[in-house]
């Protein structure tokens, strides 16, 4: 989706409010959950972008952090920098996200890698990986529900 540049500044400002009002203590209890809150901040996005929801143990939101960003078919992705971002907030659990620019929500087979090496990297500080959704303008997939958690 293509925006002008005064949608793509309107949308901008909403995202801020957005931002703002997902504070500490919002809750992701469930992959809808999860899923709208991100199709909100990537699913406009023209360029694919790597977002990551830091929760405490009762999956209240710590913090939402657009991690990587990328060109309209990949980002790169460093769990280093996860697991570091992840100790520095006391998270105990996180929500990954991405978007795919081309409209297409099926994770890729390199998204199913990252989410594990990410579930693996995480692991080994007792951070949990509870999700990862793919977000294609008002389309999402959840790893979680296709059983690749």
């Amino acid at each position: 989706m293509t925006l002008s540049k005064r949608d793509k500044a309107t949308v901008d400002k909403a995202l801020a409010i957005l931002e703002k009002a997902a504070t500490y203590g919002e809750l992701l209890t469930s992959p809808t959950a999860s899923a709208n809150m991100f199709k909100t901040r990537l699913g406009h996005r023209d360029v694919e972008v790597f977002c990551v929801a830091f929760l405490t143990a009762q999956h209240e939101t710590i913090e939402v952090r657009e991690m990587f960003s990328g060109s309209i078919s990949e980002s790169s992705v460093y769990p280093r920098v996860v697991a570091k971002l992840a100790l520095e907030l006391n998270a105990a659990a996180v929500i990954l996200a991405h978007n795919h620019p081309s409209g297409m929500a099926k994770p890729s087979p390199s998204d199913v890698t990252i989410t594990h090496k990410l579930k693996e990297a995480l692991g080994l500080f007792d951070i949990r990986v509870l999700d990862h959704i793919v977000v294609a303008g008002a389309d999402h997939v959840s790893l979680a529900e296709q059983g690749e958690l």
